[in-house]
């Protein structure tokens, strides 16, 4: 990418896009676009290429999502599929129209089948059924892929794709029913804290194992990718550690200083048993991550007290 470039950020303003854009800024690009949601509605076509036509992106981060955790996937498995397939569509095909020079696709690890092969590679994906409680949101990431890699292969264009792991950081959102399980831990302990609450209950068992990549680290990461890599392949990112959900709790419990009882709520669903990215191909290129879980779950803290605070 040229550091004269004009870059379009969708999803700008969220976790993933924030960082990216605090990456993009710190390796030298100054050029950088994108509306919050109040002033473009990205499942709106003709709202989307309007956008395209003025500001003439070269290069397209398409961050943009509807996400959420096991909560909000089962509760919402309409509205996941309808709206990512919508913002994916609109944007892809903008970039192909207003002749994008490249285009990353990120995508989610949770694209993967329930029953994966650990740690997972990226030829992994459709060789088996995804995990139920997140299966449309996976089945709009998967048409996604499909997508960028259909158009790279009828058009010619340099749409790329990568599959993050499991994140949390800055900006995040800790919305109490619809926050992914880290922000929502966050949230959940810190108001037991504050309210003198003798226990908190989870859900599921706490058995399932994880990997938590901090939100720097990924804007660092797509950074990266975006410079070094084109190609029909997707490329994981991730840590290529992971730890099991209770050890994760403990921890959050320790990062926010709460002193109650931890219950586990077995009626609840776990979701996949374990999920670990292969990130071989990603430290082949030359990358790795840099923040330690602790290091990063204490700055997640500190950015939702601001967070809490104002609202």
């Amino acid at each position: 990418m040229e550091k004269d470039a004009k870059i379009f950020i969708a999803g700008r303003y969220g976790l993933v896009g924030s960082a990216i854009e605090r990456a993009l800024r710190r390796a030298g690009y100054a050029k950088i676009v994108g509306l919050p949601h109040a002033e473009l509605e990205l499942t709106v076509q003709a709202e989307v290429e309007t956008y395209f036509k003025i500001e003439k992106p070269q290069y397209v981060f398409l961050a943009a999502a509807k996400v959420g955790g096991i909560y909000a996937n089962n509760t919402y498995p309409a509205e996941f599929i309808y709206s990512n397939l919508e913002i994916q569509n609109n944007i892809i095909h903008a970039c192909y129209q207003f002749h994008v020079k490249k285009l990353m696709f990120l995508g989610s690890a949770c694209i993967y089948p329930k029953f994966s092969q650990q740690p997972i590679s990226e030829d992994e994906l459709l060789n088996g059924k995804l995990e139920p409680t997140n299966e449309p949101y996976a089945i709009a990431k998967i048409a996604g892929i499909t997508m960028c890699q259909s158009y790279n292969r009828q058009y010619g264009t340099n749409f790329i794709s990568v599959m993050p792991t499991n994140l949390y950081g800055l900006n995040d959102n800790y919305h109490p029913e619809n926050s992914h399980v880290i922000p929502g831990l966050i949230r959940r302990f810190h108001e037991a804290k504050t309210r003198n609450l003798s226990e908190v209950v989870v859900w599921g068992t706490g058995a399932p194992k994880r990997e938590f990549l901090f939100s720097e680290d990924l804007g660092d990461a797509c950074v990266f990718v975006m410079q070094h890599y084109s190609g029909n392949e997707i490329i994981n990112i991730g840590c290529g550690s992971e730890i099991s959900i209770k050890e994760l709790i403990e921890l959050i419990k320790k990062t926010v200083g709460y002193e109650g009882e931890i219950r586990f709520d077995d009626s609840k669903p776990d979701g996949m048993p374990r999920r670990l990215l292969d990130v071989s191909k990603l430290h082949a290129l030359g990358w790795q991550h840099k923040t330690r879980l602790e290091d990063g779950l204490n700055i997640a803290y500190q950015d939702f007290l601001k967070k809490y605070k104002a609202a």
